[in-house]
């Protein structure tokens, strides 16, 4: 029996995500990422490719490209929000998922073509995801992982495409050589050095000669080339972390600032936590200074989830951790060991009013943003303005919760 492969991508995720939110950023051009001088482009809409802009770019370099293209931030929570909804979708019609991205999906459909016909019944999963989700979605299907990949981006934007089976090759040999996954600049430019830059070509080459200048990656590249993948489905399951990291524009020993990023990453980290109903039994603190040395520390620490346990704990790997006094480049916390679970009442120093606050709390994050409700020690200048945030209160500032440390 032939394997059946389905691919899978939203189109310009991030871009359809926020055009789905404010429709007056249909048509124009769109660009998410971070928006200071090292920030990088996380998605372009198309209306920005003719400009050369990318995903991966300098953000510095997109601003110089496409000067008048609308400039977002991001809103991590919201594309998580979005990206679940899909994949409840997906997880329930197929036998066998992989969520290779926030975005990308492939699905083992071997076997359906005797009972449904696969063609037919991925061009309705994925009318299905456009009509419940309102976005754009595009999927590829051969019988491997590559062929499809590829097959999906040569189908982009919002649409599909079958590469039937034995057709592979040919489908494959007039495309560009970048097209290969695996095939980064490094290896493409070692391609155009030797006069090749279409997959045909490799095609027609030795196995032999392809192991001699990329040694093994070359037998993956060759095999690629050919339609040959056996990669497998790697079944999909629910993450054991997550993290935040924020990158200064200009390196900074500022303690105040430093502090303030570090209280603001472990309080949103901690609403996903609940939002998720996750509960974890592990903090993680990640500095990188000037010179590009990462240092980390971890804690193991019961399962919770509430703010007022991970925030100290937080603050005390920083505090044993920042010993170098240099300029700081990088900060980053992780929460790890995760598992299902809702916060509970601890016996000894909590009080019910201290359940109902989050309850209250995060009720108003969901409605209105992940920053419309925050404690004081995560305000300032070191805290990252998660997304395009428009405050609900008539122009009023966030509602702010005093925190007092003991």
């Amino acid at each position: 029996m032939n394997r059946t492969i389905l691919h899978l991508d939203l189109d310009t995720f991030f871009v359809s995500c926020e055009r789905l939110l404010d429709s007056r950023l249909n048509n124009k051009p769109v660009i998410v990422g971070g928006t200071g001088n090292r920030g990088v482009v996380s998605a372009a809409s198309y209306e920005t490719r003719s400009y050369g802009v990318h995903s991966g770019m300098a953000m510095k370099m997109a601003r110089q490209l496409c000067p008048h293209a609308v400039f977002i931030r991001g809103n991590a929570g919201t594309y998580t929000k979005f990206s679940k909804q899909v994949t409840e979708i997906i997880q329930g019609q197929v036998p066998i998922l992989e969520k290779a991205s926030v975005d990308e999906f492939y699905a083992d459909l071997s076997g359906m073509d005797r009972f449904f016909g696969c063609y037919k019944f991925a061009s309705e999963l994925r009318e299905r995801i456009i009509r419940e989700s309102g976005l754009p979605i595009s999927f590829g299907l051969s019988i491997n992982k590559t062929v499809s990949k590829i097959a999906t981006n040569e189908a982009k934007p919002n649409n599909q495409l079958k590469i039937d089976n034995g057709y592979e090759k040919a489908f494959l040999a007039p495309l560009s050589i970048q097209k290969i996954p695996m095939v980064g600049q490094k290896t493409y430019h070692t391609f155009c050095n030797m006069g090749i830059r279409y997959i045909h070509v490799v095609q027609q080459m030795p196995l032999e000669m392809m192991l001699s200048v990329f040694g093994k990656n070359g037998r993956v590249v060759w095999e690629r080339a050919n339609g040959i993948d056996q990669s497998p489905i790697v079944e999909y399951h629910e993450r054991k972390s997550i993290s935040s990291e924020r990158t200064y524009g200009r390196d900074t020993t500022d303690i105040t600032k430093l502090k303030t990023t570090i209280m603001a990453m472990a309080e949103n980290l901690a609403f996903q936590l609940r939002r998720g109903g996750k509960l974890t039994s592990c903090v993680t603190v990640k500095i990188r200074y000037s010179d590009f040395s990462t240092h980390s520390k971890q804690m193991k620490i019961p399962y919770t989830s509430a703010d007022h346990h991970l925030m100290p704990k937080v603050m005390e790997l920083f505090e044993n951790l920042y010993s170098r006094r240099l300029l700081i480049r990088l900060l980053g916390v992780r929460f790890s060991g995760l598992t299902s679970g809702t916060y509970q009442i601890n016996l000894f120093d909590d009080e019910k009013k201290t359940v109902n606050l989050y309850r209250a709390m995060d009720k108003i994050r969901i409605r209105y943003g992940d920053r419309s409700v925050m404690r004081a020690a995560a305000m300032g200048e070191g805290a990252r303005t998660i997304g395009n945030f428009t405050n609900p209160f008539n122009g009023e500032p966030p509602i702010v919760l005093a925190h007092r440390h003991q």
